[in-house]
């Protein structure tokens, strides 16, 4: 009698004594909108940092702070770029050494290298392939909670629908349709939309922050003064006087312009932000 009166008031410990909460797990992205996707498949079992997400900067001029190194040092989970977009965290997650971090690269997902334009994200297979790489990841660091990863993963997935089908529109209608931009930033999305994409080498040297050939800004006014493209998207981010000029002769002819940027809009989600920069084409270019 006595030993189950012991075992009673044990058991009764057991169940009154407090249960401390489990941390978040620390998560770090590089830029906001892969950020945003770790929060979308964490929910509250994870903290995630994005470095990148102001969108009134210029990514390629962005600065290491000490505050980035202590954010890396504590992370369990990195996702980034890759293919020399972001080549500062590389640097950094060699310097500041984890045995049990687990890095995501993006480019590496879709198979993507060095020299191939950088700006993925506007890939539709880029976002599907960094969701589905951080939901193994967080079930590798956190088993207990496979199963919700598990399912945000493929909610996340359905959310997609709408855009894809938004693509699938647009490219029945503008498939051939030839455009240009002042930087290859939704040069993916120029692809899987179909479109004659003109002004390469323009674009090329003012992403890599060079001076465009005389030729190849001859080449480029001439398309907007003859009307040989009826769309010119420029980099809302970044600012360049030659392309600022570009856009102001885009106006002068009538050309239709829409900007797209390299960082998530505050208070939009990637899809949100993706089906916003489609309906901007949408609305640029009507019927």
């Amino acid at each position: 009698m006595r030993l189950l009166s012991l075992l009673v008031a044990a058991l009764l410990l057991v169940a009154t004594r407090p249960v401390w909460p489990v941390p978040p797990i620390p998560m770090v992205a590089a830029e906001n909108f892969y950020g945003d996707i770790a929060e979308q498949i964490g929910g509250p079992e994870v903290e995630v940092t994005s470095i990148l997400s102001n969108p009134d900067q210029d990514p390629h001029l962005f600065e290491v702070s000490p505050s980035v190194a202590r954010a890396l040092s504590g992370a369990r989970i990195v996702v980034y770029n890759g293919i020399d977009y972001d080549p500062w965290m590389a640097k950094l997650l060699g310097a500041v050494a984890s045995r049990d971090r687990q890095i995501v690269v993006a480019a590496d997902l879709v198979g993507r290298k060095p020299g191939d334009n950088p700006h993925i994200w506007y890939d539709p297979k880029t976002m599907p392939a960094v969701a589905a790489a951080l939901a193994d990841a967080l079930q590798r660091a956190d088993p207990s909670h496979a199963a919700d990863y598990r399912g945000r993963l493929e909610r996340f997935r359905r959310s997609l629908a709408p855009i894809d089908a938004k693509i699938a529109a647009l490219r029945e209608r503008l498939q051939g349709t030839p455009v240009t931009a002042t930087e290859p930033v939704f040069g993916y999305m120029f692809s899987v939309l179909g479109m004659q994409v003109r002004n390469a080498h323009f674009q090329l040297a003012v992403m890599n922050n060079t001076e465009p050939s005389a030729a190849d800004v001859a080449a480029f006014e001439n398309d907007l003064k003859t009307h040989k493209v009826r769309l010119l998207v420029y980099n809302s981010q970044a600012s360049d006087p030659v392309a600022a000029r570009m856009v102001k002769l885009a106006h002068a002819a009538q050309i239709a312009v829409v900007g797209a940027g390299e960082t998530e809009p505050p208070g939009k989600s990637y899809q949100a932000w993706m089906m916003s920069e489609l309906e901007a084409v949408d609305r640029a270019l009507p019927h």
